[in-house]
């Protein structure tokens, strides 16, 4: 037996008080002298004796009272097991990710697990309580269920290590206190799927939550099919985790009115397709939704589909220039101006995106000032030498670019053998890294200490395309005569992607949680700024000032998925479609067992009553407390009726 206030039991010391009044009591027997002595001896002995009996009695019964009392403040107990005397110090983690979504009796699982949550922690114990986006340290139930009441999904990107680490640090450094980590969570596999090193001194507790069905089907992604004067077809990728004989409804809304309707199944895959025509001549802020029971999240995806804006892109020629014109054809997407070396229109190059200097020997007077500012308000820039180059000259520019130094020139015939495919320029070319790859050729080549990025290289190593800053710099002449490059598959790409990276347009839709570079062709005030809004949501984003545009850069936010309008002030400029991150649709768990120093629990309900019993103590000074009432009892009898 344990006691709560040990230190009360000092006052046992106190119990000799009586005992020792008893013993040395100032009362006395009188003696009478009589006739018949014998007589009277015979009775003042027999009074004597049960006088003695008497007060022992009472005495004995008034100590055994003050004991139970005594007893009873000191509020002794038993414990059911050791850790139950030990501070407990708990970390929970509930996971709002979207996978719990799932439903499990009509209910999603986060739901569910918060309402086991606040219905079994006890309303005095502190807690600390993390999920995939907030910190709660060392609340009681009080101030927790507003929070948890509160909590909803999120799309942030959370592993369980990192919020083992936070676990960590939320504990205490006291040896003596029993440390719990509650993981609450369905445990899904995806990118992020990486377990921590579960550390033995630490109660360590997962709770995996199951849905009813593993069923889930997905609007995976949405691209432009085609695109024509009047018309664009978007091709909308479906996907479902299994195959299904389900018929699902795909809807396709426009600023929340209905264009059309369409419906996928997956009886022989678990992908599908579904198109929907659209004009194009006007702006479209789209909303695809399927209709699924499962998770919610992935059932909405919302495109924005605007005119296309031309991308304005001058070449200043030393040589023939078809195939630039070939390139940039399409009227629609570039608006093409081409200058001989000597008869540039310099005022154009203002308003250019893509400057491209077409094999110049030399740079027209005053050329590399305005090439200089063209770069700073970020604008692209390729350079093409020639095969008889002014060095110092090119040098010149180079160095007031910040880029890298000619150093010499290669007679030898070299092959490019390298391709950057993980560049802007190169990411969505290919759809794997080819190794068979009909490379291009070159018979002259310039040593170029580069300073970017290796786009394309030489098999000794040497680059043939460097970029940085949006300043792209081959080191050899394209021409025919020097190079095969102009008939090599890799023409196109390149340059086509060098203008459409030099005004990053809007896209079709952006990812939430990466990081996104929109421009827009806009031009504002110093003290403006542009903002995004979504219905309550505004926030002003990262941005900066060219002189034919603003670029934002979109990160942490925004979180919500939705269409974002793009204003300056009062004035609408545009609009942006945020859509979550898919990789959650996959309903694939892990299999806990093979985790060690973990205990795995059934659910919420049975750890609760597990910690609880294992925390219970029996407490016995309410039984003192009726011994004591018992033991006045029999002392106020003993007086009253023991003659």
């Amino acid at each position: 037996m344990q006691f709560k206030h040990p230190e009360i039991l000092y006052a046992l010391f106190l119990l000799v008080i009586p005992l020792i009044v008893h013993l040395f009591q100032l009362r006395k027997f009188k003696k009478e002298a009589f006739t018949n002595v014998k007589f009277l001896q015979k009775v003042a002995l027999q009074t004597r004796k049960s006088s003695q009996l008497k007060k022992w009695l009472v005495l004995l019964c008034r100590m055994l009272a003050l004991t139970a009392l005594i007893l009873a403040f000191a509020q002794p107990f038993i414990p059911h097991s050791e850790s139950a005397l030990k501070e407990k110090e708990t970390v929970i983690y509930l996971d709002n990710s979207f996978s719990m979504q799932q439903k499990s009796n009509q209910a999603d699982l986060l739901q569910k697990a918060i309402q086991q949550v606040l219905e079994n922690l006890s309303s005095s114990q502190k807690v600390t309580l993390l999920t995939n986006n907030a910190t709660f340290r060392n609340v009681n139930l009080t101030d927790l269920k507003k929070e948890l009441l509160q909590t909803g999904f999120t799309s942030e990107e959370t592993s369980l290590k990192t919020i083992y680490l936070k676990a960590l640090t939320a504990f205490s450094k006291q040896q003596d206190t029993e440390k719990n980590f509650v993981a609450i969570s369905d445990f899904q596999e995806v990118s992020n799927s990486i377990y921590p090193e579960f550390k033995k001194g630490i109660q360590n507790h997962l709770i995996q939550l199951t849905g009813d069905n593993n069923l889930n089907v997905s609007i995976d992604s949405v691209a432009i099919d085609t695109q024509e004067i009047e018309n664009a077809t978007v091709t909308v990728m479906v996907s479902a985790n299994k195959k299904t004989s389900k018929t699902l409804p795909v809807s396709f809304y426009n600023n929340g009115k209905l264009l059309a309707k369409s419906s996928v199944g997956f009886t022989n895959s678990n992908t599908a397709k579904t198109f929907f025509t659209l004009p194009s001549h006007e702006m479209i802020n789209g909303k695809i939704t399927l209709e699924d029971d499962a998770l919610q999240y992935d059932n909405s995806f919302y495109i924005q589909l605007q005119p296309q804006t031309t991308i304005q892109v001058i070449a200043i020629n030393g040589t023939d220039d078809n195939f630039l014109k070939r390139i940039y054809k399409d009227e629609q997407f570039f608006d093409f101006k081409s200058f001989p070396e000597n008869q540039v229109d310099y005022n154009q190059l203002e308003n250019a995106n893509l400057i491209i200097l077409n094999e110049l020997n030399t740079f027209p007077s005053g050329l590399s000032t305005i090439l200089q500012e063209h770069v700073k308000n970020g604008g692209a820039l390729t350079l093409i030498p020639s095969g008889k180059i002014a060095t110092e000259q090119y040098n010149t520019l180079l160095a007031s670019l910040n880029q890298g130094q000619i150093t010499g020139q290669n007679s030898e015939e070299i092959k490019v053998t390298s391709i950057n495919f993980a560049s802007p320029l190169y990411k969505n070319v290919f759809n794997n890294e080819v190794k068979n790859f009909q490379y291009p050729t070159v018979n002259n080549a310039y040593n170029y200490r580069f300073m970017g990025n290796s786009l394309l290289s030489f098999n000794n190593g040497n680059a043939f395309l460097s970029e940085k800053n949006n300043v792209y710099v081959f080191t050899a002449a394209l021409n025919n005569k020097n190079s095969n490059f102009k008939n090599s598959p890799l023409i196109v790409p390149t340059f086509y992607n060098m203008a459409m990276q030099s005004l990053p347009l809007p896209k079709l839709y952006y990812t939430i949680g990466r990081p996104n570079t929109i421009a827009i062709p806009v031009d504002i005030e110093n003290d403006e700024v542009l903002h995004l809004t979504h219905q309550t949501e505004d926030f002003i984003p990262l941005q900066q000032k060219f002189s034919n545009k603003i670029e934002i850069t979109t990160d942490e936010l925004p979180e919500e998925a939705g269409i974002y309008t793009i204003r300056r002030a009062q004035e609408n400029l545009g609009a942006l479609a945020y859509n979550y991150d898919r990789k959650e649709s996959n309903l694939n768990f892990t299999k806990l067992s093979a985790l060690k120093n973990v205990t795995l629990d059934q659910n919420i309900a049975s750890f609760f009553n597990k910690e609880a019993n294992k925390n219970q103590v029996d407490l016995f000074w309410k039984w003192f407390i009726i011994f004591a009432i018992l033991f006045f009892i029999v002392e106020q009898l003993l007086l009253k009726f023991l003659k």
